[in-house]
């Protein structure tokens, strides 16, 4: 794997470059801290906020930020923003009341501008271009599928005027080493330039971690968890017996792919292909069969379920083509001959890796485990290209082309893997499956009263999805279950101890089980916005946040001040 494919692989691990003790998982191997002391910093940045991670949670955090006044510097380790929707190129996850309500005014304007892109700069067909929720790719999974690209374009394009005006600082390929910290307060943040090696200081009243994976977490000595807990710590219907802070959900590296028919795109046979064409995962209870095939397990039954899947998009019988699940362009959208084929997005069953995590490991099981999600990806090409059963009784469709350019990198991977679970932040409170989750709701609440969402007096956002958790790391099949629309506490947003470090990401405090919920598209977003109105709040009120959470009539002015800028805090009865 070239390096330059994974811009900042080296030390994505995030708390190997800590100077601050970890707090989770002993696996951790220590980071060499006192040379990093010896290395001294090119310069140094103030801004009113830091932000590190510039995925959906960091850009909504930032936009937050910014229109109500603060300065503001984001750090991305990648040279692309946007994180699951771009550089991951994971097709927006969303609710199906998503068009209307649940979800803030800027993730819909967002959205709106996604579809405005298309229909100014692409030649639609006239039938595409006047439906109001034009979904380019029509994509089973969501109601606006785009292009990886597409999205990162309106993102830039939000920050333009910001960035024009020094009001926001964007620094790409740089990623946090070290922090400065004086008890429950973060001082600074040292982060380095993936190209050149240089070091930055950046010093700020308040710092949020929108990273993937809690980066920032182990780097101040910020208590959190990871994995699993056990069922005596939480209560949770689903949690195991046992807890295992290593025991995480899969991570996948997308691709994308798109059809040429009469073409042949063949690509050499992959190095691992023997291994992974053979490999069946090891999970309770059973899967299926091999990886490298039609038929998986059902998340909800757990039952074998076989898919079809043809290339031309056509239907595949009674059952899904699994071309269709994260299509980004349906050629029908688009003028006759401007694509001679569709463009799909993969991430599915086949491709989740099941032989490593990525959290609190060394810099070294990192790349293997990225290199060989990387080798299963190439597998599952040569695979569909060469040996997948065909409707007509053949084997393979050669037409089907690696789209390198779609994820920009050399090997046509996603710039970065889709981490579904990283650290969790001890918060002031944690959601737990009762809260958001049918059947545990139903045993602690009783029937009419799990009808409901849990009603949170600290309501900063809404959300809903499925308690969907894909196969893990230690042996777990999917676990998916019903689940409720859900509301965002404060408190699952304010660390238990720290004052100034506040999490925008899949790193609030949840559970491993609730994790499966709040970690979507549209969730993240929420989360991020509204950390960055809190810190201009909390710093306006030269309050804390957590005064903002446990003084009446401060968190009262602050969810009037999220409504008036269009955060929705409760769902519609």
């Amino acid at each position: 794997m070239k390096r330059r494919n994974f811009i900042g692989m080296l030390g994505a691990t995030g708390g190997l470059l800590a100077s601050a003790p970890l707090v989770a998982s002993p696996a951790v191997i220590p980071a060499d801290a006192a040379r990093q002391k010896k290395r001294k910093a090119d310069r140094e940045m103030k801004a009113d906020l830091i932000i590190a991670g510039g995925g959906i949670g960091g850009c909504a955090c930032a936009l937050g930020a910014l229109r109500n006044g603060l300065s503001v510097v984001m750090t991305e380790e990648t040279d692309w923003i946007g994180g699951q929707i771009t550089q991951q190129g994971v097709p927006l996850d969303e609710h199906r009341w998503i068009e209307t309500h649940g979800a803030t005014q800027l993730y819909r304007e967002f959205r709106s501008a996604l579809r405005q892109y298309y229909k100014r700069n692409y030649p639609l067909t006239d039938d595409a271009a006047a439906k109001e929720n034009l979904n380019p790719g029509d994509g089973a999974v969501s109601r606006l599928c785009v292009e990886p690209k597409v999205a990162l374009a309106v993102l830039n394009a939000m920050f333009a005027p910001y960035i024009s005006s020094g009001q926001l600082t964007l620094l790409l390929e740089h990623k946090a080493t070290c922090a400065d910290v004086d008890g429950s307060r973060v001082k600074g943040l040292e982060v380095e330039n993936r190209q050149n090696g240089k070091l930055l200081v950046l010093t700020a009243p308040y710092f949020v971690d929108a990273t993937e994976m809690g980066d920032l977490l182990p780097l101040t000595g910020t208590e959190y968890v990871t994995g699993t807990e056990s069922k005596k710590e939480t209560g949770e219907l689903h949690a195991p017996e046992v807890g295992d802070p290593e025991n995480e959900q899969a991570f996948t590296l997308c691709f994308a792919l798109d059809y040429r028919p009469g073409e042949n795109h063949v690509i050499d046979k992959p190095e691992n292909y023997d291994f992974w064409r053979s490999y069946v995962p090891n999970l309770t209870p059973a899967w299926p069969g091999r990886l490298l095939d039609l038929t998986y397990s059902t998340p909800s039954t757990l039952k074998p379920k076989t898919l079809g899947f043809h290339p031309e998009g056509g239907r595949t019988g009674n059952v899904m083509n699994l071309w269709n699940y994260r299509k980004i362009i349906n050629r029908h959208n688009f003028k006759p001959g401007f694509y001679a084929g569709d463009m799909t997005v993969v991430n599915w069953p086949q491709n989740d890796y099941l032989l490593g995590r990525l959290v609190d490991v060394s810099e070294k099981a990192f790349q293997k485990h990225v290199e060989g999600a990387r080798q299963l990806n190439l597998s599952l090409v040569y695979w569909l290209q060469t040996e997948v059963e065909r409707p007509d009784g053949g084997a393979g469709w050669s037409g089907i082309r690696l789209r390198k350019d779609v994820m920009g990198t050399e090997d046509g991977m996603a710039k970065y893997p889709y981490i579904r679970e990283g650290r969790r932040i001890k918060s002031l409170f944690t959601v737990l499956e009762e809260h958001v989750g049918v059947e545990n709701r139903t045993l602690v609440k009783g029937k009419e009263a799990a009808a409901t969402c849990e009603s949170f007096y600290d309501s900063v956002g809404v959300g809903s999805y499925y308690l969907d958790l894909h196969p893990s790391t230690k042996g777990d099949n999917y676990i998916d279950l019903p689940s409720l629309p859900f509301e965002v506490p404060l408190g699952a947003l304010i660390p238990q101890r720290m004052e100034n470090l506040l999490p925008a990401s899949k790193n609030i405090g949840t559970t491993h089980i609730t994790n499966g919920c709040y970690r979507l598209h549209p969730v993240e977003w929420n989360i991020g916005e509204v950390v960055g109105m809190l810190v201009q709040f909390a710093s306006k009120k030269h309050v804390t946040p957590r005064d903002v959470r446990e003084k009446k009539d401060l968190l009262a002015d602050f969810q009037r001040f999220v409504h008036l800028q269009g955060v929705e805090t409760k769902w519609p009865k």
